[in-house]
Parts: C-alpha cells; sequence; structure tokens
C-alpha cells in the first residue's frame, strides 16, 4: 500500500524534516492546510493522507493504527529521509504512537495531538455517540472535502465506515506499551478536548521523558484544523512556538 503524500518546502540544515499524519476523515488540507504555511520556513514537512482518506484509496481489510503506522513507516523508508520528526493530530496521534513504538529508528521526535490509548479516556458520551454515528453525523466539511476529491457518494460512505470501524473496534493498549516509547515525546491537548485531561495527563506520565502541554481550546483549534479553527489562526499561532521550540 503506497501512501499518498506531499512534500513541502526545501531540506534546512540541521533541522529534520517534519511528518504531518491527519486525524479522522480529514484530508491534509482540512488538517494541516493553515499550518503548513507556517511551517515551511522552518523546516522541510511531508504530509500523509491515510488509506481511504483524500487521494490514497483503501486497499481492503482492516484499517488499525498499527498498520496504518507501518504504511507510513514505508513512505518513510521509500523516501530515506532518516530519522524525522513527526506530528500526528487525533487519529494521526494514535498512528503516531504507534509508528514511534513500531518503527523507532524512524522517530526523532514526536507530537502526538489529541490522542488516547484506553477507551474510558474520552469524555463521557463520546463512545455512545460513535455506536449511534451514520454518515449523516459526519461533519459537512469533511464530507464536502472528500467529495471535491472523490466525487462518488459511495467514497464517503466508505470513509465513514472505515473511520467509524476503527474506532468502535478499538481495543486499550496496555500501559506497558506506552512506557516502552524511547522517542522523546511531547503529549499536547486542548483544555476542552475529546481526551480528557486527565487522561492526556496519564498518557504523558506512562512514556518516559514524555511532555506535557494542554492549552486553551478544542479538538484541533490549537493546530489549525479546519474545522475546530472555523477560521481564526490565533490558537494556532499561540501553539505553535512551543512546538518548534520542541523540536528543535
Amino acid at each position: 500500500m503506497s501512501l499518498y503524500r506531499e512534500v513541502h518546502g526545501q531540506p534546512v540544515a540541521g533541522a529534520a524534516p517534519l511528518l504531518l499524519i491527519h486525524g479522522g476523515g480529514s484530508t491534509i488540507e482540512t488538517n494541516w492546510g493553515a499550518l503548513i504555511p507556517l511551517l515551511v520556513d522552518t523546516r522541510q514537512v511531508i504530509a500523509v493522507e491515510l488509506q481511504g482518506h483524500g487521494r490514497t484509496p483503501y486497499a481492503g481489510g482492516t484499517i488499525t493504527f498499527e498498520n496504518s503506522a507501518d504504511e507510513v513507516a514505508a513512505v518513510l523508508r521509500e523516501l530515506d529521509l532518516g530519522p524525522v520528526d513527526v506530528l500526528g493530530f487525533s487519529n494521526g496521534g494514535n498512528v503516531a504512537l504507534r509508528l514511534a513504538m513500531r518503527h523507532p529508528d524512524l522517530v526523532r521526535r514526536q507530537i502526538v495531538a489529541s490522542a488516547f490509548y484506553r477507551r474510558d479516556g474520552l469524555v463521557d458520551g463520546f463512545w455512545d455517540g460513535m455506536a449511534q454515528a451514520t454518515l449523516e453525523s459526519m461533519p459537512q466539511l469533511y464530507r464536502d472535502a472528500d467529495a471535491a476529491l472523490n466525487p462518488d457518494p459511495a467514497h464517503q460512505q466508505q470513509l465513514f465506515d472505515l473511520d467509524s470501524g476503527q474506532m468502535r473496534s478499538f481495543q486499550d493498549w496496555p500501559p506497558a506499551d506506552l512506557a516502552a516509547i524511547t522517542t522523546p515525546t511531547l503529549i499536547l491537548a486542548a483544555d476542552r478536548d475529546v481526551a480528557t485531561n486527565a487522561h492526556t495527563v496519564e498518557m504523558a506520565a506512562l512514556i518516559p521523558g514524555a511532555r506535557l502541554m494542554i492549552v486553551p481550546g478544542t479538538h484541533g483549534d490549537y493546530l489549525g484544523e479546519q474545522l475546530a479553527a472555523a477560521g481564526d489562526p490565533s490558537p494556532m499561532r499561540d501553539t505553535l512556538p512551543w512546538l518548534l521550540r520542541f523540536l528543535a
């Protein structure tokens, strides 16, 4: 499986390339369109689209955070960039965690944003809502972005089925999986995120040497994610200097 990828900017001496892994239902544009222009002066940026998202077709079978991490690793080995820095958001944060666990040689430092490792780490009502969700529950912004790239309406249903199926089938990860991470890690979330603050703090405590940052905001506005930010770049601009400082 070859993932669609984009390379933005030129290599910058002394700065590792930064790999971006989007969240569920997203494309590169909806998740990272506002952030990429602010990054390319500091480092080269590589953004991927996971299976069934955007311009990457669905190859069949079950989508998991583990096999998504392996597919991202294949892209990195193909590009032969050496260890990269990684920023993964939401589902992409879970993929980033699995990438660091399964392919530590490929990751120099990682920022794991709005992720989780246990079902009970998400806010009350999340799983009930997920169990009852249909395609109509998917935000129109995501459906429109996918339709712009994949006009067949069946693709939007497939996208919903892949993402909701992955979430519904999620099983808790053992704490030992996080405790075994050796990659320097920043755990990042908003104070009104999908994961509870307590869960975010717990994740950072489990990963040896991890740093923790909880910012004012909601699920993704602090990264300029299109749905959450709703056209307001200020949370992203406030957060970005701290991210660059961690990656320095």
